[in-house]
């Protein structure tokens, strides 16, 4: 059953969809940026500015990640891979893991809070629709631990989703400590690894 939305909350929504395209764009800049300072590709550049930030540096990047999810309007591609390239390897795993699990239910008990309305802030109806339809399915569960751990799905959109549903916060909780160290790898490693995959191939 559709959703009967007011004049402000379209207005809201539409202003929430703007910057997410404004976060797109804003994040290829940050990427050029990063790159023209050498820290894309220079190891070096990468431990002067960990060591600069040896404390404040991780806070700050946890606080992203979990912005990010909490409010999806910065891709959060961009931030994973950023966290296993300024903080290397175990450290930006570590870090990425703890930013996406407190997001992610925070996420979570904020549908469970404010229920589809939330979701369609960040969302366009059609597109909610057609994920909210997957739940009447039985096996919307195993949909779900797929999604997370795969690192190519809408996760976020199947946090929402699933904040509509019975599940209870122990049981979502515990499949996202299991599932995500995967997705988080995987995804981090195919976008830092896969240009040279792709040169190899093709040379």
């Amino acid at each position: 059953m559709k959703e009967k939305l007011s004049k402000h909350f379209v207005m809201t929504q539409k202003i929430i969809q703007f910057l997410g395209i404004l976060a797109i764009i804003g994040s290829v800049v940050l990427v050029i940026w990063f790159y023209k300072l050498g820290i894309l590709n220079d190891s070096n550049a990468l431990k002067d500015l960990v060591q600069r930030h040896k404390v404040i540096g991780p806070l700050i990047f946890i606080l992203v990640q979990i912005f990010q999810i909490v409010f999806p309007v910065i891709p959060g591609g961009v931030t994973t891979v950023a966290g296993f390239l300024i903080f290397g390897t175990w450290t930006g795993f570590i870090l990425n893991y703890i930013g996406i699990l407190i997001g992610s239910v925070i996420l979570f008990l904020l549908v469970k809070w404010f229920g589809r309305k939330f979701i369609l802030l960040f969302m366009k109806e059609e597109t909610f629709y057609k994920y909210e339809a997957k739940l009447e399915s039985d096996t919307y569960e195993k949909l779900f631990i797929f999604s997370m751990l795969s690192p190519v799905s809408p996760a976020d959109i199947m946090v929402m989703i699933t904040g509509l549903t019975s599940m209870s916060l122990k049981r979502f909780t515990t499949i996202l400590i299991i599932t995500k160290p995967l997705s988080i790898i995987a995804y981090s490693y195919f976008w830092i690894y896969g240009s040279k995959i792709v040169e190899f191939f093709f040379k």
